[in-house]
């Protein structure tokens, strides 16, 4: 049994196809998702998206709503279905029941990101001059780290700026969605700001979740190199913020759908003591269901 959740956020930018999945009255996974012609994608306006599923869930739990969701596609007119896995360290329990169901699908992967993750509990400490000489400039330099619990100094004056100045581009989340999400998930969006004096030189915004800190925005003026306004910000993130947090999240470094990776991002955030791990993409035709009929004997 299926119900239309339509999603606040982004319903002006999509076509919601959000759908929640019921084994009779108990909701057993949900799936973020919009629909552009007759494809339905895993919501295109989130980071992470895939099938969300409760944690009593079995395989064959797993397996009866995914063989549910591909025939409510196929039925209505969907042929082809983009999911995007969420990678492993956002798991609170081990759960590849779909990696399993895509091979038996014969789903395509048709893109992988990598994504920079620090693992605190078996942490490599950062071995670069950079970080260090960076560190020691913010300190000389008197720079402050704090938390706040607005956005607009940080997107006015920073974020913005630095996105017109080097890519042309603005953030994804406009300062009132932002503003709008922390409304929503006020202990799971944080905003840490460098400031020398008053003036804010530097930030990350957070998005937090049980076992993952993941850095959505990152951004300096110009003065970074000068103040090392990044190195301080992230060293007081990592040390001491989190910690306690299982892994800490970089974000990707890819460009042209997975592609390519931009080297000198890459290198940056592996200078923290991050490595890699796999954002996967898949594409499944529904019709192909009925591969799944076979499974269990």
């Amino acid at each position: 049994m299926f119900h239309r959740d339509f999603m606040d956020y982004h319903q002006d930018r999509f076509e919601d196809f959000s759908l929640l999945i019921f084994n009779n009255e108990q909701l057993v996974a949900l799936l973020p998702a919009n629909k552009v012609d007759n494809t339905v994608y895993s919501h295109q306006g989130l980071t992470y998206g895939g099938l969300l599923l409760s944690k009593t869930v079995t395989f064959d739990d797993v397996l009866q709503s995914f063989k549910a969701l591909l025939n409510y596609l196929n039925t209505n007119g969907i042929t082809h279905f983009q999911l995007k896995l969420i990678p492993k360290i956002y798991h609170q329990i081990p759960s590849d029941e779909i990696d399993y169901l895509l091979f038996k699908l014969k789903a395509n992967i048709i893109r992988r990101d990598l994504t920079c993750t620090i693992d605190s509990f078996n942490s490599l400490k950062p071995n670069s001059s950079n970080r260090k000489r960076g560190l020691k400039k913010a300190i000389k330099n008197e720079l402050k780290v704090k938390e706040v619990q607005d956005f607009e100094g940080f997107w006015n004056s920073v974020l913005i700026p630095n996105l017109q100045e080097k890519h042309q581009a603005s953030p994804v989340h406009t300062l009132a969605e932002i503003s709008y999400l922390k409304s929503k998930f006020p202990h799971h969006i944080r905003q840490f700001n460098v400031f020398k004096n008053k003036e804010v030189v530097a930030g990350v915004t957070i998005f937090e979740t049980q076992n993952v800190a993941h850095a959505q925005y990152i951004s300096a003026n110009n003065s970074k190199q000068e103040l090392g306004s990044l190195d301080l910000v992230f060293h007081h993130l990592i040390t001491e913020v989190y910690k306690e947090k299982p892994y800490f999240d970089f974000g990707i470094s890819n460009e042209n759908q997975g592609q390519h990776i931009n080297y000198g991002l890459m290198s940056w955030k592996e200078s923290f003591g991050a490595r890699s791990i796999v954002h996967d993409f898949y594409e499944i035709e529904t019709k192909n269901v009925t591969l799944l009929n076979d499974i269990m004997v």
